[in-house]
């Protein structure tokens, strides 16, 4: 799926990866941040990968989410090809070691191609991240976002409020 001149990149190295990666591009979506959500692996497709990552800038996008599992390569391998900051969502995957191998692949990149690595599955988070820093250029995302940040705080003060009534005087033994 292409937006019109979209300026975040999702991609992700299989469509097995789209249940987790999905995430990134309806937070984006709430934000009203025009994406492109597309394949692209670094084992099955390096020559993809590479002239995908190579032209990332002149294409307008600012952020490129890469969501990955198993040996997770795709967004360290992105990252080493744009100057552009990289996002990489570690995926727990069929192949993986519950994860751990996807976290340490994206997370252990050596000194100077950094990954700024969410938590397994946490594509939301990547997508709050790249909103976050498009924000740091466009007033209305930066809007959006201080909106979305105030209902988390109003939802967790009803949820404390609520769990106060039912619990007036906290646990008698």
């Amino acid at each position: 799926m292409t937006a019109i001149n979209p300026i975040v990149s999702i991609i992700m190295g299989s469509d097995s990866d789209l249940p987790v990666m999905q995430a990134a591009a309806e937070i984006l979506k709430q934000f009203g941040i025009a994406f492109e959500l597309t394949i692209v692996s670094a084992h099955r497709t390096p020559l993809r990968m590479m002239e995908y990552a190579g032209k990332a800038k002149e294409r307008g996008f600012k952020v490129i989410i890469a969501g990955a599992g198993g040996a997770a390569h795709l967004p360290g391998m992105v990252a080493s090809l744009t100057t552009l900051p990289v996002i990489g969502v570690p995926i727990k995957s069929s192949n993986s070691i519950d994860g751990w191998d996807s976290v340490l692949s994206i997370l252990q990149m050596p000194n100077g191609i950094p990954v700024a690595t969410v938590a397994l599955n946490a594509a939301k988070n990547a997508g709050i991240l790249a909103a976050s820093i498009i924000g740091t250029f466009d007033h209305d995302v930066s809007q959006a976002l201080k909106v979305y940040k105030q209902q988390l705080q109003s939802e967790v003060l009803q949820k404390a409020g609520k769990l106060q009534q039912d619990w007036p005087n906290g646990f008698d033994a």
